[in-house]
Protein backbone atom coordinates (compact mmCIF):
# COMPACT_ATOMS: atom_id res chain seq x y z
CA UNK A 1 0.00 0.00 0.00
CA UNK A 2 1.20 3.49 -0.88
CA UNK A 3 0.69 6.49 1.39
CA UNK A 4 -1.05 9.23 -0.63
CA UNK A 5 -1.69 11.50 2.35
CA UNK A 6 -0.96 11.35 6.06
CA UNK A 7 -2.32 7.98 7.33
CA UNK A 8 -4.16 7.34 4.03
CA UNK A 9 -2.87 4.27 2.19
CA UNK A 10 -3.92 3.04 -1.26
CA UNK A 11 -3.36 -0.31 -2.96
CA UNK A 12 -3.94 -0.67 -6.71
CA UNK A 13 -5.16 -3.90 -8.30
CA UNK A 14 -3.66 -5.36 -11.44
CA UNK A 15 -7.16 -5.25 -12.95
CA UNK A 16 -8.63 -1.92 -14.10
CA UNK A 17 -6.33 -0.01 -11.70
CA UNK A 18 -8.92 -0.66 -8.99
CA UNK A 19 -8.05 1.05 -5.72
CA UNK A 20 -8.43 -0.10 -2.11
CA UNK A 21 -8.06 2.63 0.49
CA UNK A 22 -7.16 2.40 4.17
CA UNK A 23 -7.71 5.30 6.56
CA UNK A 24 -5.48 4.73 9.59
CA UNK A 25 -6.27 6.01 13.08
CA UNK A 26 -3.64 4.75 15.53
CA UNK A 27 -3.85 0.97 15.42
CA UNK A 28 -7.34 1.08 13.83
CA UNK A 29 -8.34 1.35 10.21
CA UNK A 30 -11.31 1.96 7.92
CA UNK A 31 -11.03 -0.04 4.69
CA UNK A 32 -12.85 1.20 1.61
CA UNK A 33 -13.66 -0.95 -1.46
CA UNK A 34 -11.00 -3.68 -1.00
CA UNK A 35 -10.35 -5.33 -4.37
CA UNK A 36 -9.96 -7.35 -6.47
CA UNK A 37 -8.60 -10.88 -6.74
CA UNK A 38 -8.32 -13.41 -3.89
CA UNK A 39 -4.54 -13.09 -3.75
CA UNK A 40 -4.78 -9.29 -3.71
CA UNK A 41 -7.37 -9.36 -0.92
CA UNK A 42 -5.13 -11.70 1.06
CA UNK A 43 -2.24 -9.34 0.39
CA UNK A 44 -4.19 -6.41 1.82
CA UNK A 45 -4.91 -8.44 4.94
CA UNK A 46 -1.20 -9.27 5.23
CA UNK A 47 -0.27 -5.60 4.80
CA UNK A 48 -2.60 -4.61 7.62
CA UNK A 49 -1.10 -7.28 9.86
CA UNK A 50 2.38 -5.95 9.07
CA UNK A 51 1.25 -2.42 9.88
CA UNK A 52 -0.33 -3.55 13.15
CA UNK A 53 -3.68 -2.13 12.04
CA UNK A 54 -7.03 -3.72 12.90
CA UNK A 55 -9.99 -3.00 10.63
CA UNK A 56 -12.79 -1.40 12.66
CA UNK A 57 -15.08 -0.54 9.74
CA UNK A 58 -15.44 -1.23 6.05
CA UNK A 59 -17.18 0.89 3.44
CA UNK A 60 -18.52 0.11 -0.05
CA UNK A 61 -19.07 3.07 -2.32
CA UNK A 62 -21.63 1.29 -4.50
CA UNK A 63 -23.15 -2.05 -5.46
CA UNK A 64 -20.95 -3.24 -8.29
CA UNK A 65 -19.18 -6.56 -7.87
CA UNK A 66 -15.67 -5.13 -7.58
CA UNK A 67 -16.74 -2.90 -4.68
CA UNK A 68 -18.49 -5.48 -2.49
CA UNK A 69 -15.54 -7.75 -1.69
CA UNK A 70 -14.05 -8.84 1.62
CA UNK A 71 -11.58 -11.36 3.02
CA UNK A 72 -11.72 -13.29 6.32
CA UNK A 73 -8.27 -11.95 7.17
CA UNK A 74 -9.81 -8.48 7.36
CA UNK A 75 -11.97 -9.48 10.32
CA UNK A 76 -15.64 -9.07 11.11
CA UNK A 77 -15.93 -5.29 11.42
CA UNK A 78 -19.20 -3.70 10.26
CA UNK A 79 -19.18 -2.93 6.56
CA UNK A 80 -21.22 0.16 5.74
CA UNK A 81 -22.85 1.51 2.59
CA UNK A 82 -25.71 3.81 1.69
CA UNK A 83 -29.22 2.38 2.09
CA UNK A 84 -29.62 2.42 -1.69
CA UNK A 85 -26.41 0.48 -2.20
CA UNK A 86 -27.46 -2.10 0.40
CA UNK A 87 -30.82 -2.54 -1.31
CA UNK A 88 -29.20 -3.21 -4.69
CA UNK A 89 -26.57 -5.52 -3.17
CA UNK A 90 -29.27 -7.65 -1.56
CA UNK A 91 -31.68 -7.63 -4.50
CA UNK A 92 -29.08 -8.36 -7.19
CA UNK A 93 -26.66 -10.53 -5.23
CA UNK A 94 -26.92 -13.53 -7.58
CA UNK A 95 -26.28 -11.43 -10.68
CA UNK A 96 -23.42 -9.55 -9.01
CA UNK A 97 -21.82 -12.83 -7.95
CA UNK A 98 -22.18 -14.11 -11.51
CA UNK A 99 -20.27 -11.05 -12.73
CA UNK A 100 -17.58 -11.71 -10.14
CA UNK A 101 -17.12 -15.41 -10.90
CA UNK A 102 -17.39 -15.15 -14.69
CA UNK A 103 -13.62 -15.46 -15.06
CA UNK A 104 -13.22 -18.42 -12.70
CA UNK A 105 -14.29 -19.93 -9.37
CA UNK A 106 -13.95 -17.98 -6.14
CA UNK A 107 -13.13 -19.38 -2.69
CA UNK A 108 -16.22 -20.17 -0.66
CA UNK A 109 -15.14 -17.99 2.29
CA UNK A 110 -14.90 -14.96 0.00
CA UNK A 111 -18.26 -15.68 -1.62
CA UNK A 112 -19.80 -15.92 1.84
CA UNK A 113 -18.65 -12.40 2.69
CA UNK A 114 -19.52 -10.89 -0.68
CA UNK A 115 -21.92 -7.96 -0.44
CA UNK A 116 -22.40 -8.26 3.32
CA UNK A 117 -22.99 -4.53 3.85
CA UNK A 118 -25.29 -2.76 6.27
CA UNK A 119 -27.04 0.58 5.68
CA UNK A 120 -25.76 3.74 7.27
CA UNK A 121 -28.31 5.02 9.81
CA UNK A 122 -30.75 7.46 8.30
CA UNK A 123 -30.82 9.30 11.61
CA UNK A 124 -27.36 10.60 10.76
CA UNK A 125 -28.64 12.24 7.57
CA UNK A 126 -28.06 15.89 6.82
CA UNK A 127 -30.19 17.20 3.91
CA UNK A 128 -28.14 18.74 1.13
CA UNK A 129 -30.85 19.19 -1.51
CA UNK A 130 -31.32 17.23 -4.71
CA UNK A 131 -33.23 14.06 -5.43
CA UNK A 132 -32.60 10.73 -7.05
CA UNK A 133 -33.90 7.26 -7.66
CA UNK A 134 -32.24 5.72 -4.59
CA UNK A 135 -34.28 7.89 -2.25
CA UNK A 136 -31.06 8.96 -0.51
CA UNK A 137 -29.48 11.20 -3.13
CA UNK A 138 -28.68 14.64 -1.81
CA UNK A 139 -28.00 13.47 1.75
CA UNK A 140 -24.86 13.13 3.82
CA UNK A 141 -24.75 10.13 6.17
CA UNK A 142 -22.36 9.73 9.07
CA UNK A 143 -20.39 6.50 9.53
CA UNK A 144 -20.97 5.37 13.14
CA UNK A 145 -17.83 5.14 15.27
CA UNK A 146 -15.57 4.33 12.30
CA UNK A 147 -12.54 3.63 14.50
CA UNK A 148 -14.48 1.88 17.25
CA UNK A 149 -16.23 3.16 20.36
CA UNK A 150 -12.90 3.60 22.14
CA UNK A 151 -10.93 4.69 19.08
CA UNK A 152 -10.17 8.11 17.56
CA UNK A 153 -13.23 10.36 17.41
CA UNK A 154 -13.17 11.30 13.74
CA UNK A 155 -16.05 12.06 11.41
CA UNK A 156 -16.39 10.15 8.15
CA UNK A 157 -19.27 11.28 5.96
CA UNK A 158 -20.90 9.50 3.01
CA UNK A 159 -22.04 11.88 0.27
CA UNK A 160 -24.86 10.01 -1.49
CA UNK A 161 -25.85 10.47 -5.13
CA UNK A 162 -27.16 8.33 -7.98
CA UNK A 163 -24.45 8.78 -10.59
CA UNK A 164 -23.00 5.56 -12.04
CA UNK A 165 -25.04 3.35 -9.68
CA UNK A 166 -28.10 3.83 -7.46
CA UNK A 167 -27.06 4.95 -4.00
CA UNK A 168 -23.44 5.57 -4.97
CA UNK A 169 -21.61 7.39 -2.18
CA UNK A 170 -18.33 9.19 -1.86
CA UNK A 171 -16.60 9.07 1.53
CA UNK A 172 -15.38 12.40 2.91
CA UNK A 173 -12.78 12.52 5.67
CA UNK A 174 -12.89 16.22 6.66
CA UNK A 175 -10.06 16.07 9.21
CA UNK A 176 -7.78 14.70 6.49
CA UNK A 177 -9.10 16.66 3.51
CA UNK A 178 -9.48 13.37 1.64
CA UNK A 179 -12.39 12.44 -0.64
CA UNK A 180 -12.85 8.85 -1.81
CA UNK A 181 -15.18 8.97 -4.82
CA UNK A 182 -15.67 5.37 -5.96
CA UNK A 183 -16.29 5.07 -9.70
CA UNK A 184 -16.26 8.80 -10.36
CA UNK A 185 -13.64 11.39 -11.35
CA UNK A 186 -11.11 8.89 -12.68
CA UNK A 187 -8.03 9.63 -14.75
CA UNK A 188 -8.39 6.32 -16.63
CA UNK A 189 -12.17 5.90 -17.00
CA UNK A 190 -14.54 8.29 -18.74
CA UNK A 191 -17.86 9.00 -16.98
CA UNK A 192 -19.99 5.85 -16.88
CA UNK A 193 -23.73 6.50 -16.59
CA UNK A 194 -25.70 3.28 -16.34
CA UNK A 195 -28.39 2.06 -18.75
CA UNK A 196 -30.85 2.89 -20.07
CA UNK A 197 -30.12 6.60 -19.56
CA UNK A 198 -29.16 8.16 -16.25
CA UNK A 199 -27.18 11.02 -17.76
CA UNK A 200 -29.32 13.55 -15.82
CA UNK A 201 -28.58 11.68 -12.58
CA UNK A 202 -24.89 11.61 -13.49
CA UNK A 203 -24.81 15.37 -14.03
CA UNK A 204 -26.67 15.83 -10.74
CA UNK A 205 -24.13 13.56 -9.07
CA UNK A 206 -21.25 15.72 -10.26
CA UNK A 207 -23.06 18.76 -8.88
CA UNK A 208 -23.58 16.96 -5.55
CA UNK A 209 -19.87 16.15 -5.34
CA UNK A 210 -18.65 19.58 -6.41
CA UNK A 211 -18.65 21.28 -2.96
CA UNK A 212 -16.72 18.38 -1.45
CA UNK A 213 -14.27 18.25 -4.35
CA UNK A 214 -13.60 21.96 -3.82
CA UNK A 215 -12.76 21.30 -0.15
CA UNK A 216 -10.58 18.25 -0.76
CA UNK A 217 -6.80 18.25 -0.78
CA UNK A 218 -6.60 14.66 -2.05
CA UNK A 219 -9.07 12.71 -4.18
CA UNK A 220 -8.93 8.93 -4.57
CA UNK A 221 -10.96 7.37 -7.42
CA UNK A 222 -12.11 3.76 -7.44
CA UNK A 223 -10.07 3.21 -10.61
CA UNK A 224 -6.89 5.09 -11.45
CA UNK A 225 -4.47 7.33 -9.62
CA UNK A 226 -5.13 9.57 -6.62
CA UNK A 227 -4.67 13.28 -7.25
CA UNK A 228 -3.78 16.42 -5.31
CA UNK A 229 -5.78 18.46 -7.83
CA UNK A 230 -9.35 17.21 -7.31
CA UNK A 231 -11.02 20.15 -9.09
CA UNK A 232 -9.19 19.30 -12.31
CA UNK A 233 -10.81 15.84 -12.29
CA UNK A 234 -14.28 17.35 -11.91
CA UNK A 235 -13.61 19.87 -14.66
CA UNK A 236 -12.38 17.11 -17.00
CA UNK A 237 -15.57 15.08 -16.56
CA UNK A 238 -17.78 18.10 -17.06
CA UNK A 239 -15.93 19.04 -20.27
CA UNK A 240 -16.21 15.46 -21.50
CA UNK A 241 -19.96 15.25 -20.86
CA UNK A 242 -20.56 18.70 -22.30
CA UNK A 243 -18.90 17.58 -25.54
CA UNK A 244 -20.83 14.31 -25.74
CA UNK A 245 -24.17 16.00 -25.04
CA UNK A 246 -23.31 18.64 -27.63
CA UNK A 247 -22.58 16.02 -30.30
CA UNK A 248 -18.85 16.74 -30.35
CA UNK A 249 -15.90 14.39 -30.02
CA UNK A 250 -14.19 15.13 -26.69
CA UNK A 251 -10.52 16.03 -26.66
CA UNK A 252 -9.81 13.72 -23.75
CA UNK A 253 -6.59 11.73 -23.17
CA UNK A 254 -8.55 8.90 -21.56
CA UNK A 255 -9.92 7.98 -24.98
CA UNK A 256 -6.49 6.67 -25.97
CA UNK A 257 -7.40 3.52 -24.04
CA UNK A 258 -9.52 0.96 -25.97
CA UNK A 259 -11.71 0.22 -22.95
CA UNK A 260 -12.46 3.93 -22.49
CA UNK A 261 -13.28 4.23 -26.19
CA UNK A 262 -15.77 1.37 -25.85
CA UNK A 263 -17.41 3.07 -22.87
CA UNK A 264 -17.47 6.32 -24.83
CA UNK A 265 -19.22 4.64 -27.76
CA UNK A 266 -21.83 3.25 -25.37
CA UNK A 267 -22.51 6.69 -23.92
CA UNK A 268 -22.75 8.27 -27.38
CA UNK A 269 -25.35 5.63 -28.28
CA UNK A 270 -27.32 6.37 -25.10
CA UNK A 271 -27.36 10.09 -25.86
CA UNK A 272 -28.28 9.48 -29.52
CA UNK A 273 -31.12 7.21 -28.43
CA UNK A 274 -32.88 10.04 -26.66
Amino acid sequence: MTEVSDAVLVATSRTMSTTSTLLVGGDRGVLVDPAWWPDELAGIADDLDALGVRVTAGFSTHAHHDHLLWHPGLGAAPRWASPGTCAVAARDRAALLADLTAEGPWPADLVERFGDVRPLPRGSASPQGGAGGSGDAGTVLRVPEPFGADGPDEDLLAVVHDAHAPGHAALWAPARGVLLVGDMLSDVEVPLPFDPDDVPAYLAGLDALAPWVARADVLVPGHGAPTHDPVARLDADRRYLDAVLGGRTPDDPRLADPAARADHARLVAIVAGR
